[in-house]
C-alpha cells in the first residue's frame, strides 16, 4: 500500500493528462502512487491512460458524478494514509510532495495542507483557486493570501511562510485518509465548487489544523472544466455558498448572516445585469430558489456534523474592505 495516493479526477481531460502526467511521474517519490478517477469521459482519456501509462490505476465511474461525489467514490476504494486531490490541469514541481508529507508526519493535528498555487500562464502571479492559502469572511466570501476577489498579486515571496488557513484549495489538497473517511468526505450535494471549503470548515470544527506550505509549489491553469464566465458556475458558486453558511455557521449567526447575504447576492445579480451578463443574473436567482427549496434538508445535515464550535471566520466584510475601502491585499491577518 502506498503512503500517498495522488488522485486526479478526470472528465474529458486527455489533453491535460498528456501534458502534465510526465512531470507528475518524474517528481513522484517512491512512497506515492497516481490514481486517475474518470468521471465517464467521452474523449479517449481512459484508453489513452491504459495504453500509455499501464502502471497508473484507473477507476471508472459510470457517469459524471461531479467533483465532490466523484472524489468520494474514488477515495472510498483506496486505503492510503494520505490522499492528494489534484486537478488534471496542474503542473507540479520538484519536491512538491515531500515538505507537505514531512510536515503532516511531524504533526498529527494537521489534517489538510495545500501548496502555494501559481498561475500556469502567468508564472510569477498567484492563481485564483488557492494562491497561498484560503480564508473566508463573516458573510461566506472566500479570499486568499495573494488573491482578493479578482485582484491577483505577483509572487515576490511575500507569502512564503507556513501558516494556518481556513480552507485548502481542492485543486491541490493533501488530506489524511482517516480524517477524510471520518468526516464523510466531500458533500456530494455541492456537486462542484466550495465543497472543499465546507469540508475544511467541518475539519476545523473537530479541532484539526489546516495549513499552507509554500515550500511546495504548483502551477494551475484553472477553469479547465467550467470557465469563469459560465452561468452554471455562477449558479453553483452562489447556491453552494448559501449551503455552506447554513451548514456550518453557529446557530446564533445563521438568520442574521443569511438575511445580509440575501441582499448582497441581489446586488451581485444586478451588477451582472448592468454588465450585460443576463444569464449570470438569472443564475443568481436560480441559486436562491434552489437553496430555499433544499433549506430543510440542508439544515438537517447540521445534526450529523461535529460540534459547531469554530467561528474563526474573518470578522469583517471583505466586500466592504475591497470595493469601498480599496483594500487589495491580505497577509493572513489583516488587509492593506
Amino acid at each position: 500500500m502506498a503512503k500517498l495516493a495522488v488522485v486526479i479526477l478526470n472528465w474529458n481531460g486527455k489533453r491535460y493528462l498528456e501534458q502534465f502526467l510526465p512531470t507528475l511521474l518524474q517528481y513522484l517519490p517512491d512512497y506515492a502512487e497516481i490514481v486517475v478517477a474518470d468521471n465517464a469521459s467521452t474523449d479517449d482519456s481512459v484508453s489513452f491512460l491504459k495504453a500509455t501509462y499501464p502502471s497508473i490505476k484507473v477507476l471508472e465511474h459510470e457517469r459524471n458524478e461531479g467533483f465532490a461525489k466523484g472524489y468520494n467514490m474514488a477515495l472510498e476504494k483506496l486505503d492510503a494514509p494520505y490522499f492528494c486531490l489534484l486537478n488534471s490541469d496542474i503542473e507540479v514541481t520538484e519536491h512538491w510532495i515531500e515538505p507537505i508529507i514531512e510536515m503532516m508526519d511531524a504533526n498529527p493535528t494537521i489534517a489538510a495542507v495545500q501548496p502555494k498555487m501559481l498561475s500556469y500562464n502567468r508564472r510569477d502571479e498567484f492563481e485564483y483557486a488557492g494562491a497561498s492559502g484560503g480564508f473566508i469572511d463573516k458573510f461566506g466570501y472566500p479570499f486568499c493570501r495573494g488573491r482578493v476577489f479578482n485582484n491577483l498579486e505577483k509572487d515576490h515571496g511575500q507569502y512564503d511562510t507556513v501558516t494556518d488557513i481556513f480552507w485548502a484549495s481542492g485543486a491541490a489538497m493533501f488530506v489524511r485518509g482517516d480524517v477524510f473517511r471520518t468526516m464523510g468526505g466531500l458533500d456530494a450535494d455541492f456537486f462542484a465548487h466550495m465543497e472543499e471549503i465546507d469540508f475544511c470548515w467541518r475539519i476545523k470544527n473537530t479541532g484539526y489544523k489546516i495549513k499552507v506550505n509554500p515550500a511546495s509549489v504548483v502551477y494551475h491553469i484553472g477553469g479547465g472544466t467550467l470557465p469563469k464566465n459560465n452561468p452554471y458556475k455562477t449558479y453553483l458558486n452562489f447556491r453552494n455558498n448559501l449551503f455552506l453558511l447554513l451548514k456550518n455557521l453557529p446557530e446564533e449567526r445563521i438568520t442574521k448572516t443569511l438575511i445580509a447575504k440575501f441582499f448582497l447576492d441581489q446586488i451581485a445579480a444586478w451588477f451582472f445585469l448592468l454588465q450585460g451578463h443576463f444569464r449570470d443574473f438569472i443564475a443568481v436567482y436560480k441559486a436562491m430558489v434552489e437553496f430555499y427549496k433544499h433549506y430543510g434538508e440542508c439544515k438537517e445535515k447540521r445534526n450529523t456534523l461535529p460540534k459547531l464550535a469554530f467561528t474563526d471566520t474573518y470578522p469583517k466584510s471583505v466586500v466592504f474592505l475591497h470595493y469601498f475601502k480599496r483594500k487589495k491585499f491580505f497577509n493572513g491577518e489583516k488587509f492593506s
